[in-house]
């Protein structure tokens, strides 16, 4: 078997009545679009080990493309695993791989392997990726039964860079892994896309291969068994090398460039930190008629500004639209963004009479922003709204809160949280989008009979149509259930799915 045309195409397998099937697939190249492991290596490289393991990757990767094409596919993944892993924290590795990754892997998901995937009532995956980084993608959200990938070494809880026994597992070692795996019963499906994938493929009673066909669409998040909500990491998009030159290229001049932006922000007069955003490539676009400040000689109570969450930024934002500083509540905010921050931030107790106290007590003296979902969102949702807000003032204002980063990230559960604003930042163009929905109508209020959580779910829904989101039940347990802790610890999943009963 040394020609491509030893197996029929993928698109030739039917994916009907397979319900009782086992689906045996090798993942990079085949259930990916994408032959090379670089991008996710880089990935774990940089979200663990920062820049500097991010370069020695980088610098490494000349040496494993040699000996991956010319010398064998083994030596070629051992190289990377080494320059990746040697040194982490284990716990770190799974972290990223069960925060960061996903999100990475589900864009890049080849729509005819994962038809035929998905179609199999037991499947398992074969790959030569160590398999701490893979698995939990695979089994939480392709639904994969079973993981055979390449074991990394540990010593005292890090990783030692090297692979254990059988080696990785590419060729005869990944049909030697089946084979244990299965004994003698077969496969019924076997998918693969190279000539090393042949030995596994034949043990199969049907092989089917992935042609390569980089311009073949990916998969779109919603085919998949689960919705990718929350995600972390630092970086945008995909790291191939040359975006990854790039990055470290980029990163001494952004975080200089984030100094100065921050700098900016903090000390000129808020009147003219929008001009001085623009002059220095941040662009902020204000849509909508907000509300006059108020008069604190009339007696009158403060507008209470209820906005989406997508970083910490976004009270500054709102206070730059408005041309004045308006106070921010918040549940968590590290003591480098309070120093720096052009506007009061006040921390919240989450004792809900403390805290109702304080919102009582800071709209008396005026204006004041607060965030409802309580924790930040990535993705196209919005997550459900604390109802404390509605039963504290009828003077409310929805506002819609959208950003555009092009590089990194300005938000993270897993890392300092006191950097948020500097990734942010050291984006070259950085975009906020903020945009002013009608008040309230007093009828719409607590104070004419309607609950709070009435109030709450339908400022959700009016933002949430406004950005072109989709509401959810998810609160901020959820979310920092969904993705591993700071500690590294693996944690679970939320049991709750999008509410789309909402009306979203």
């Amino acid at each position: 078997m040394t020609t491509t045309t030893t197996f029929p195409p993928v698109e030739t397998c039917a994916s009907i009545g397979r319900e009782k099937h086992s689906v045996v697939a090798d993942m990079d190249g085949t259930l990916l679009r994408g032959r090379s492991s670089f991008p996710y290596f880089a990935l774990v490289a940089f979200e663990v080990g920062g820049i500097l393991r991010l370069l020695l990757l980088l610098l490494a990767s000349p040496l494993a493309g040699l000996l991956y094409y010319f010398v064998s596919e083994s030596a070629g993944i051992q190289v990377l695993v080494f320059a990746t892993f040697a040194g982490m924290r284990v716990s770190d590795i799974e972290s990223v791989a069960r925060a960061v990754l996903p999100k990475f892997y589900s864009g890049d998901l080849h729509p005819e392997s994962w038809r035929v995937f998905s179609a199999g009532g037991r499947r398992c995956v074969l790959t030569a990726n160590p398999r701490v980084m893979v698995e939990a993608f695979l089994k939480e959200f392709l639904g994969a039964d079973l993981v055979l990938g390449t074991e990394i070494g540990v010593w005292r809880g890090r990783a030692t860079g090297l692979v254990l026994t059988p080696g990785v597992l590419v060729g005869k070692k990944k049909a030697d892994a089946l084979r244990a795996a299965f004994g003698e019963n077969a496969p019924d499906v076997g998918l693969g896309d190279r000539h090393t994938d042949f030995p596994f493929m034949t043990l199969c009673k049907e092989s089917y291969l992935v042609p390569p066909k980089p311009e073949v669409k990916a998969v779109t998040s919603d085919k998949l068994p689960k919705p990718i909500i929350f995600h972390d990491g630092r970086l945008v998009h995909k790291p191939t090398p040359v975006t990854a030159l790039l990055t470290i290229l980029w990163i001494p001049i952004g975080f200089l460039l984030a100094c100065l932006r921050i700098a900016a922000g903090s000390l000129l007069p808020m009147p003219l930190v929008y001009h001085a955003f623009w002059a220095l490539g941040v662009r902020v676009t204000v849509k909508g008629i907000p509300p006059p400040p108020v008069n604190k000689s009339s007696g009158q109570s403060g507008v209470l500004f209820i906005c989406s969450h997508r970083t910490l930024l976004d009270p500054i934002f709102l206070s730059t639209a408005l041309g004045r500083p308006i106070p921010a509540v918040t549940y968590s905010v590290s003591r480098l963004s309070e120093i720096i921050s052009p506007i009061k931030t006040v921390r919240l107790s989450r004792d809900r009479d403390t805290d109702a106290s304080m919102i009582k007590k800071l709209l008396q003296e005026g204006d004041l922003a607060i965030c409802p979902e309580g924790t930040t969102c990535r993705e196209p949702f919005l997550l459900r709204f604390s109802a404390l807000f509605a039963e504290l003032t009828d003077q409310l204002v929805p506002v819609a809160m959208v950003n555009r980063m092009s590089m990194f990230h300005g938000t993270t559960a897993r890392g300092w949280k006191g950097m948020d604003p500097f990734y942010f930042f050291m984006n070259p163009s950085p975009a906020y989008e903020v945009t002013f929905l009608n008040k309230l109508p007093i009828e719409l209020t607590c104070s004419k009979g309607k609950s709070g959580h009435e109030v709450a779910n339908y400022i959700q829904r009016v933002i949430a149509a406004t950005l072109s989101y989709e509401c959810t039940t998810f609160t901020r347990k959820d979310k920092y259930r969904a993705l591993a802790g700071n500690d590294g610890t693996v944690v679970e999943k939320p049991l709750l799915k999008p509410n789309k009963v909402m009306g979203c």
